[in-house]
């Protein structure tokens, strides 16, 4: 989880994909000899939006989005809290799948938008029967 000794960040989000202060999470997962393997991955990620800010949850496999969830924000919020839950049901078999979760906003919000945490990012993967 990503905090301080006072129990919380400041990390400024910025509109660039895949910029590493964007990245609250990245884990791998060896999926090779898995017979179509699923993978679940939940986050959560505690952000501070002036009104109006508009921000992008998004989540990757091996650098290519395949998650993305709106967040807009109709006031000035401190320690808003977002959770969320992803499956990639098109997993490939693989020796390692790296998987990013990462905040991002759109271009008209730069400097709205405030990781302040707490951040978390999980998964796990399992073969279908």
């Amino acid at each position: 989880m990503n905090a301080n000794a006072t129990g919380s960040i400041a990390i400024g989000v910025t509109s660039t994909p895949g910029l590493t202060s964007n990245i609250f999470g990245r884990i791998g997962l060896q999926t090779q000899g898995v017979p179509n393997p699923i993978v679940n991955l939940t986050g959560v990620v505690g952000i501070s939006a002036v009104a109006g800010a508009t921000a992008l949850i998004q989540v990757t496999r091996n650098g290519v989005v395949f998650y993305t969830a709106q967040i807009e924000s109709a006031g000035a919020v401190l320690g808003d809290i977002r959770s969320f839950t992803v499956q990639d049901l098109l997993a490939p078999a693989a020796a390692e799948l790296v998987y990013e979760a990462a905040i991002v906003v759109t271009p008209g919000a730069i400097g709205s938008v405030t990781r302040v945490g707490p951040e978390v990012f999980w998964g796990i993967a399992s073969a279908t029967a």
